[in-house]
Order: structure tokens, then sequence, then C-alpha cells
């Protein structure tokens, strides 16, 4: 039960949110603990199903908190109530999570879960159908959030609430009923952050004692405000947060996430002038809001159409260099989590659009194991939790996140500190738990591309082998560009996981895809081979014009064909340059992960017709090819919507057909993480 203290608000606004793991198991490869949580996991279900301490929910609506520079923020604050709707007087630890899409759509959110019986209705409709080989086997990929207890993870977590916590939701700075203009995860919104903080622990409710939760945006506030080490900030819980946005998402490779940033700018622009209809019923409208909305009214959205539309480099003015390549713009954004110092435990997924910044923020956090965790599963951005608390899996993210505040806020001994701390969808395989990753045992193994036909993609416009020795064949490769990557896994991780709608035929099997490009498919394993870490496929390329763009997956294919991707990557042409200062070699002197300059100053236009390197990142991976699995690098001259290159290199590129070129004087190679013994 809710008690809306003050009145209950008329505007919410129905926004539609797209938000989502089977196991198969090789026996040869086992987890060193239980993923589920064992028994302390039976234990932390066993507090949130049993009847909540306080049965009802106290609302402060719009509560105002006004920063150092005078901006006023507004927030929601929910409090356990006795059954009269009273607030407890008791002071308690509290719970913070910062969003830009409108509290509102937090409480509507929240608001469908509190109907009694509704949430379980759903959850019992969801788990009722097997979508499992239909064409709508997607849309139950994505009902799964629901199952998982992500929804209330991302909106209010009202068993935190009725247990003993209060939870303030606060509109970012320039979003939502929030004074100022929005700074999109800038140096203002961090400070507001920790003064958000500091004003929880003041209150009357509050212990002192704070957490910061969230999904997406609201778990990379956590990351930055936990990097400042606000002293009343005590542990996090951040939920898909991402670390390097332009690597990410932004610009991956060079390239513009055309699937994700429009429609996400339009979503969080288009929410920022939702006024508060309350206020203006009661003539109390804020016109220090509207003004502040109209001197920024479409935050960063003329820089991103400019980048996309521009055809000259020089078109380019300073506002979209700022936010198209690497530079101040990101190095502010980049929360500092060589100083977090509070427990942190960090969901992500291999499939996310911020899967390359998760495992690194968990590695960089300079905490013992069980202060710190992480947990990636096989998920897409909007999918998160799908899966969690089926058999073999983590429990529901609600359920950890209970937990997680439960030891570091309440001091309760409930052993979530024990659990992993790495907690890992092993692709191919099924959940597993270990003490690190990458995990221990990895060494580095090249893998050569080859023209020889392997037989096993005579679908692709290419088949080539992937072999353990140099190859002595002499070939040139065409790509041309093309529109496949629509119906691909690149495709819905691109659009955030929206277009798993499509089916697996797209999301899960890239034969569709590999139709327009390159295949490279090693020999069968005659034994689970295990791979994980961070992947570089090293390439000789040649271009007939000055620029191109490279698209890379990784895969797994099964003895019947389907080809699964694992991981990704991509790279512009012109922007191959390495900064060695900032990439990592294996031990036979390869790179693992370049770190290219994405930047205009560091382009390198190709000299068409000249064979040139280049090194592609893939996003770090962890997966199991079980026997008579074979590995395959497919190799793609773009990959829309997942990423397009800037207007001017497009423009330079001309959409030529790409090539590779095969030699044994220079040859191309994959430089793949296997752990133990080499396979092939």
């Amino acid at each position: 039960m809710i008690v809306r203290r003050w009145a209950f608000r008329p505007g919410a606004v129905a926004v539609a949110l797209a938000v989502g793991v089977g196991l198969a198991v090789v026996p040869t490869v086992t987890a060193s603990a239980d993923p589920t949580g064992g028994a302390a996991g039976a234990e932390w279900n066993t507090a949130v199903a049993a009847p909540p301490k306080y049965p009802v929910i106290a609302i402060d609506w719009d509560v105002p908190i006004t920063m150092s520079d005078g901006t006023v923020l507004k927030a929601n604050v929910y409090r356990p109530a006795d059954a009269s709707g009273t607030p407890i007087d008791t002071a308690m630890p509290s719970v913070l999570n910062v969003t830009p899409y409108t509290k509102l759509v937090g409480n509507l959110v929240d608001s469908v879960l509190a109907v009694p019986g509704l949430e379980d209705t759903v959850v019992d409709l969801v788990n009722s159908f097997d979508l499992a080989g239909t064409p709508l086997d997607g849309v139950g990929e994505l009902s799964k959030v629901i199952t998982g207890g992500g929804m209330r993870v991302f909106g209010v977590n009202r068993d935190l609430v009725r247990n003993g916590y209060t939870q303030v939701v606060v509109d970012a700075r320039g979003t939502g009923f929030s004074q100022g203009e929005w700074q999109a995860l800038g140096p203002l919104e961090q400070q507001d952050s920790v003064e958000i903080i500091d004003w929880m622990s003041r209150q009357g409710w509050s212990d002192g004692k704070v957490g910061m939760a969230g999904v997406s945006y609201s778990g990379i506030n956590s990351l930055q405000a936990a990097g400042h080490r606000p002293p009343a900030l005590k542990a996090i819980f951040p939920t898909e947060p991402g670390n390097d946005l332009l690597r990410d998402i932004v610009g991956t490779g060079g390239g513009l996430g055309v699937g994700f940033m429009p429609l996400w700018l339009s979503l969080v622009n288009g929410l920022k002038f939702v006024p508060d209809v309350q206020a203006l019923a009661q003539g109390n409208f804020d016109e220090r809001w509207l003004q502040d909305r109209l001197r920024d009214p479409l935050t960063l959205f003329p820089a991103l159409i400019q980048a996309m539309t521009a055809s000259q480099i020089g078109d380019l003015d300073a506002g979209t260099l700022r936010v198209a390549q690497d530079g101040q713009f990101y190095e502010e954004r980049k929360a500092q989590a060589g100083n977090i110092d509070v427990p942190t435990m960090l969901y992500g997924a291999w499939h996310d659009i911020f899967a390359n910044s998760e495992p690194r923020v968990y590695n960089d956090i300079p905490l013992p194991a069980g202060e710190k965790q992480l947990i990636m599963s096989d998920a897409y951005h909007v999918s998160f939790g799908g899966g969690f608390g089926e058999p073999g899996a983590p429990p529901r993210l609600d359920v950890l996140e209970r937990a997680w505040f439960d030891k570091w806020l309440k001091g309760i001994d409930n052993g979530i500190d024990e659990y992993g701390p790495v907690t890992l969808y092993q692709q191919g395989n099924g959940w597993t738990t270990t003490d690190q990753f990458p995990r221990a045992g990895v060494d580095y193994q090249r893998m050569y591309l080859s023209g020889a036909a392997s037989g096993t993609a005579g679908h692709a416009a290419h088949d080539g082998s992937l072999v353990p020795a140099k190859p002595g064949d002499t070939a040139q490769l065409t790509v041309a560009p093309g529109l496949r990557g629509l119906c691909s896994r690149d495709g819905t991780q691109g659009t955030a996981g929206a277009a798993v709608v499509f089916g697996s035929v797209c999301s899960k099997d890239s034969r569709f895809n590999e139709a327009e490009g390159l295949t490279f498919t090693s020999a069968p394993v005659t034994q689970p081979t295990e791979l994980s870490g961070p992947v570089n496929l090293h390439l000789e390329t040649v271009l007939d014009a000055p620029d191109g763009f490279w698209a890379v997956t990784l895969n797994d294919v099964a003895p019947d064909g389907t080809s699964t991707p694992l991981t990704n990557g991509a790279l512009t042409a012109s922007m191959r340059a390495v900064d060695d200062s900032k990439s990592t070699r294996s031990a036979n002197g390869d790179y693992t992960e370049p770190h290219h300059y994405l930047t205009v100053a560091a382009r390198q236009p190709l000299i068409p017709g000249e064979v040139t390197p280049v090194d592609i990142n893939f996003v770090p991976t962890d997966a199991v090819l079980a026997p008579g699995h074979r590995l395959r690098v497919d190799v793609y001259a773009g990959s829309v919507p997942r990423y397009l290159p800037l207007g001017p290199i497009l423009a330079d590129s001309q959409l030529k057909p790409q090539h590779v070129a095969l030699s044994p004087d220079r040859p191309s190679f994959l430089n793949l993480p296997l752990v133990g013994a080499q396979a092939w």
C-alpha cells in the first residue's frame, strides 16, 4: 500500500519503456562456486518474500534541494510508514537514484508494480509462455526484465522502502522538474550528486548512511559520485554503467552509434519539457524551469546531426568536434574508478551497450574481492536481469540489491560479501563463478586468416579458414558495405536490445548477415575450449578510397551451422593510430587491447591501393566452445545501425568495396585469449 503525501500527480506521462538465458552445460567446465548464492542466496530470497516490516509507503513529492549554485533540484522521497500512512520516525539508511528520464517514469513503473497482485500475474503470464523456437522468441527474451527484478531496480525498490530504507529519486539537473541546463553526466551534475548525498545524510529520517543505485544513466551517476568520495556514501549498486562513453556507444571505433544516440537524445530532450502539471494548476509555475530549458532545448542534438551529415571535416564546428571525438568532454565524464572506496556490486552484460566498460571498471576499483563484485549476463541493455531468479542463475536483481544494502548500510551479516566475486554467464556454457576476469590461466594464441575454404560458410561473401599456423596462400578478398547489419546481434546491441524483437534468427545467428561478410572459420575443437578477456584482430587491408570502416565479430559455430556472435569490434580505417601508453599486449608482443586515437587530428587517410595494417579490438568476452564447435571471425565493411562513420569519413569512403590482403609475408591474425592448453 502507498500513501501519497500532498497530492497525486495527474500529469504522470505514459512513456513506452522497452526494457528484456538458457543454460547449456559443458560437463568438464565447472564453476568454482554457486552462482545462485547457495544457502545464503535462498535466505536473500526469503527475506524479500517475507511480509514487510512496514506495510505502507509515504511519498513526499517534489521536495526542493538547493545546490550550491542556487539551482533547485526536485526529489520524490519514499519513506516507510505505519498502517495509517504516518512515516516512521526512526532514522534509517537511504538510497539515492538520480535520473534524467523524469522521476514520473519511475513513479509510473512503481505505481503499476504496486497494484495488488498485478506483478505476480504478469510474472506468471510471462513464465507461462515458452516462445523459444518461434518468430516471437525475442519478445520472450525482453519480457524477462520483469521476472528478473530489473524493473524494481530501475524504478523504486518498494521492498527496500518497506523494510527500513528511505529511497530518494531526484530529477537530474535540467531534466524532469529540476531547474538548470542538462549536463549529460558532466562535472556540475556530478557535484550535484555529492551535494544531494550530503543533504540526505542530514535529514531527520536519515541515519547518515547513504547508498546509491540505478540503471544505465543512474548507474553511471553512482560510479561518478563514488569516485568523488562523499563521506556519507557507504555502498553502491550500479546496473549497466558505462565509463568510456565514446568507445562504449557514442563513437565506437570512430563510428557513431546511430541505433541508440538519436533515439536516446530525443527521449531525454523530450521528457525534460514535461511540466509540473499540478504546479501549473495551482498557479505556481516555475518560470526559471522553462527559461533554463529554452537556453538549450535540444542538448547535444545539433552536434549529432552535424556529425552525421557534414561532408567535410572543415564543416564540423567546435561544438560538434567536442562530442564527436575523444577529448575533454569524455574525460570529464569518466568516473574515477580508482578512487572508489565503498563496496560496489556492478551488473553488466556481454551484449550491453556498455559491455566495453563494465569489466574494466570492476578491475579498476581498488577494493578486495567481496567488497567489489561483478556480474556479467548474456543480456542486452533493455533486458537487464533477464533470466535472474531462474534455476542455476543469480537471484533477481532486486534481491541482490536488498542483500547488498542490508550488508553495507545496515551491517547485517548475510553472506553477500562471500558471493562471487565474479559471476559470469559463460557464453556456450551457462552461469559460472570465478575469482577474476579475465579468468586465471589465460594465454594468448595467434589464429591466422587464410583464404582457403573451410567448407562451412558457403552462404558468405567469402568462406575462409582460421588456422593455427601461418598460411602460405596469397589472396585479396573483397567485401562491400551493406544493410544486413539491421538483422544481426550488432544491430540488436546497437539499439540497446530493442531489435531483439526481430527474433533469434537475427540476434543469435549471423548467417543472414554473413552473406555480405568475409568469414574465417576454424576446425572444430575436440575438447571444451575457453576464451576469456580482450581479443584483437590484426588485418592487412587495402582500400580504393582514402577512408573506410571495418566491423568485425567473433562467433561460435555449432555443428548445425548456427553462427552465434560472442563479441564485436569496429574501427574507422583512418583512425588506426594507436596510443601505446594506454594499450596492452600479450607476452607474444601482439596487441590485446589497442587504444586508438579517436580524434580528427590523429586521422591518417589511406593511400588507395596500398596495403595498410589495422588492429581492431573486440569488446572483452567470456565463452566456451563445446566439442565439435568452431570459432569464426566475420569481417564487414560496416554494420548499420550499430555504427555509422562520421559524415566526412563516410564521404571519403565513397562506400567503395574494401579488401583484406592475405600473404605469408604480412599475415592477418586473431590474438585469442585461451584458458589452458591451445585448442588447435
